[in-house]
């Protein structure tokens, strides 16, 4: 499996290391996550992917929460999960028998999907005040716009950003 594994990760073009036979950490780059870092990690008769969503939210935690158990239906491979603290995971176990490059392939593409397209949504729902706060300290030092770029849409939540 661990051949498997190996040839997959590199047929990807994904950064990946190998700290322990059998447990791969794959770093997948993302345009609004910069990068979700991916553990594959080779079981008896299954592999776990565990992959760090974002921490636990700041604020409307039933709303964020809600939002998270919505998305669990229609996912592939991985689910949205939380740790004792309310930190959010994507998981899931896939049986050794179904794992192949094409399959591999599926799975890290739906964790990258999920934790790159998402993201944003899960910042607006559970940290939007802290990343206002962070919009006015910023623009007090006086950084431009183009720094701020991301932040615009929480600070004024009726201009899109450009």
């Amino acid at each position: 499996m661990r051949d498997v594994l190996e040839a997959a990760l590199k047929s990807a073009e994904v950064s990946f290391e190998e700290p322990r036979p059998g447990a791969f950490l794959v770093k997948l780059p993302g345009q609004r996550k910069l990068a979700t870092m991916t553990w594959l990690i080779v079981g008896d008769q299954a592999l776990h992917v565990e992959a760090f969503f974002c921490r636990q939210p700041d604020e409307n935690h039933a709303e964020f929460y809600k939002w998270l158990l919505g998305k669990n239906g229609g996912m592939y491979g991985v689910h949205f999960a939380v740790d004792p603290v309310g930190d959010v995971y994507l998981v899931g176990r896939v049986p050794l028998a179904a794992i192949s490059e094409e399959e591999l392939d599926r799975l890290l593409g739906c964790v990258l999907t999920y934790a790159d397209e998402w993201f944003d949504r899960a910042l607006e729902l559970g940290f939007a005040s802290s990343i206002r706060r962070e919009w006015e300290w910023r623009a007090k030092r006086g950084e431009s716009l183009a720094n701020l770029r991301a932040f615009a849409r929480f600070a004024d939540p009726d201009r899109s950003p450009s």
